[in-house]
């Protein structure tokens, strides 16, 4: 979907960078790991901007202005992500990969895909990203999306993964993020709130 392989493969973006030392070694030593477990690469190149990297940042780049484009077109594209420890995320991506493209099918007559990527990965777990592509209902667009969005978080939270990672919260989260949310987390937050905001002007209604 990105362009960057000819879907044979999963694809993997590798890269290090540093202003103060050599990545030689790095590099090398995760080429290794990739290798032991069946991996093959291009050359390393010293320019994310080529090759399959370049290809992949390309497509990545013009996504969002593509999506609005492709919603004209009659093709819904929706993106969620979120974060789970690795020792749960074998069972909580079945979950949420299946209750997503269930979503999916069932607000677009039977069509439509989920993918899942990391994004991010940490040595306690992986942040997860999820695109969904499916036939957009004409006329019906928003209704579409508000479906299939609240199924997918439903099985998020279900299955114990963030409502949100690196995008942060918004109003399309913010009924899970308000399930999801410790009461007291919310208290502290509301008194931050009043004390450096006091008449609402920031982001007001998005996390309290």
């Amino acid at each position: 979907m990105m362009l960057a392989g000819d879907g044979s493969a999963d694809l993997l973006v590798l890269g290090f960078e540093s202003a103060d030392h050599e990545l030689g070694a790095w590099l090398e030593r995760a080429l290794q790991l990739c290798g032991a477990f069946g991996g093959r690469w291009d050359e390393p190149r010293r320019s994310g901007s080529e090759g399959a990297a370049g290809a992949w940042r390309d497509a990545f780049l013009r996504a969002p202005y593509l999506r609005d484009t492709a919603i004209a077109a009659g093709i819904f594209q929706e993106t969620f992500e979120t974060a789970i420890t690795w020792d749960r995320f074998p069972a909580f991506n079945e979950t949420v990969l299946g209750a997503a493209t269930e979503a999916v099918r069932r607000a677009s007559g039977g069509q439509g895909q989920v993918t899942v990527r990391f994004t991010h990965v940490y040595p306690d777990g992986p942040a997860p990203y999820y695109t969904m592509v499916a036939p957009a209902r004409r006329g019906d667009e928003l209704e579409q999306f508000a479906e299939i969005k609240a199924a997918a978080s439903d099985a998020v939270l279900a299955a114990g993964g963030t409502i949100t990672h690196h995008h942060a919260v918004g109003r399309d989260h913010r009924p899970w993020y308000d399930r999801q949310r410790p009461e007291p987390f919310a208290q502290a937050l509301r008194a931050a709130k009043a004390a450096v905001d006091p008449r609402g002007i920031l982001n007001p209604g998005v996390l309290v």
